[in-house]
């Protein structure tokens, strides 16, 4: 067998295997190869590989020098079928994005500045730059501290991620179609109306009363309605469709179903959640299932549409919600918050600050098999 060096790191509430791009094949064909056999996939099980047969798991990140001047590494990221050979590389994973900076230092690519380090991300799949500041000390990075996030066991250091130049990353514009709505014909389906936007990735979003949901109901009811499951990736590749992504990435967009906040029960924890703080209630279909959670990069787009006037978002915004930056969206497994600042005049929406925050755990570095 050949052997890889790897290294498994967790960011935000997914988990991926890390590479140096040195440790890998150029060429593309053998390059996939090789990373189905170390997440093991095809197999739903993911038995004989490093995956954990779930979509928050089954994912790759390569780390390699800048190609770039002004950027201080490479991010590639893959995410890896689990009952299909194949990897997706048109898009980025908002989540484990988190772990890119640190990865980074921890492996001497980038050196440590002081008690808190920016490492300055070029995103290869969507060409667009990522900044990630995070805490540092003898020229490696913190881990530990008192910063929680949702889905994620136990607590750790606050690890700041600013998407505003990620804007149009798969479709070159914020809005796909021009418009904050659309009236998507959907086939077996009928008419429904969609927000399509695109920062970091594409999300459409849907009104969830308009596929008969009300909010309560759990990730496992969602993925068990085969019927309900047909129409929405129906929803989504019409999304696709009309934003002109078909041929770039097969996931894109992830469909978003938004409502006004409700009670619901944390998946992670199983407690009643509090609607106080909630400004926006959302779930995310993507790759066939329901989110566990809730992606990175949805978690910005959704953010982003909360503040835009005439989105299917904004329409559940309550006045008083909308007044600070802070855009907090309920989800299967709690909580999560974003903060958004930007302009709008007449039709001219600017972007100029999209963050979030997050935590990332080194788990294990070694070789892996093949």
């Amino acid at each position: 067998m050949k052997k890889l060096r790897c290294v498994i790191m967790r960011g935000g509430t997914s988990k991926g295997v890390f590479f140096n791009e040195n440790e890998l094949p150029r060429d593309i064909e053998e390059r996939t190869k090789v990373i189905l056999r170390v997440i093991g996939s095809p197999d739903k099980r993911q038995i004989d590989g490093l995956g954990g047969a779930d979509i928050l798991t089954s994912k790759v990140a390569i780390i390699g020098p800048p190609s770039r001047k002004d950027a201080d590494v490479d991010y590639i990221f893959g995410q890896v079928g689990i009952t299909e050979p194949t990897i997706d590389w048109g898009w980025f994973c908002g989540n484990l994005s988190a772990a890119v900076g640190p990865y980074a230092v921890d492996e001497g690519m980038v050196r440590a500045r002081g008690p808190k380090t920016t490492v300055r991300v070029y995103c290869v799949n969507v060409d667009k730059y990522l900044n990630v500041e995070f805490s540092t000390e003898n020229g490696k990075t913190v881990y530990e501290g008192d910063f929680a996030v949702d889905g994620v066991p136990g607590t750790g250091s606050k690890i700041s991620l600013d998407y505003s130049g990620t804007t149009g990353a798969l479709t070159g514009s914020l809005l796909p179609t021009g418009k904050p709505k659309d009236v998507l014909e959907v086939r077996n389906f009928g008419k429904i109306e969609a927000s399509i936007l695109d920062v970091s990735t594409v999300v459409a979003f849907v009104r969830a009363r308009d596929l008969g949901l009300n909010g309560t109901e759990s990730a496992r009811d969602l993925d068990s309605n085969r019927d309900l499951i047909e129409s929405m990736e129906q929803i989504r590749l019409e999304a696709a469709r009309i934003s002109n992504i078909e041929a770039k990435t097969a996931l894109m967009p992830m469909l978003a179903l938004v409502q006004e906040p409700v009670p619901w029960v944390n998946l992670a924890t199983g407690e009643l959640m509090r609607t106080d703080d909630v400004t926006i209630l959302s779930k995310v279909y993507a790759a066939g299932m329901m989110h566990k959670a809730y992606p990175g990069t949805g978690c910005i787009t959704t953010g982003v549409a909360a503040k835009m006037k005439g989105s299917i978002v904004n329409e559940f915004v309550k006045p008083k919600a909308g007044r600070n930056g802070t855009v907090t969206i309920g989800h299967f497994s709690g909580c999560i918050s974003v903060d958004v600042e930007c302009s709008e005049n007449n039709s001219s929406f600017r972007l100029e600050k999209a963050a979030m925050y997050r935590t990332a755990r080194r788990i294990m570095e070694g070789y892996v098999y093949i």
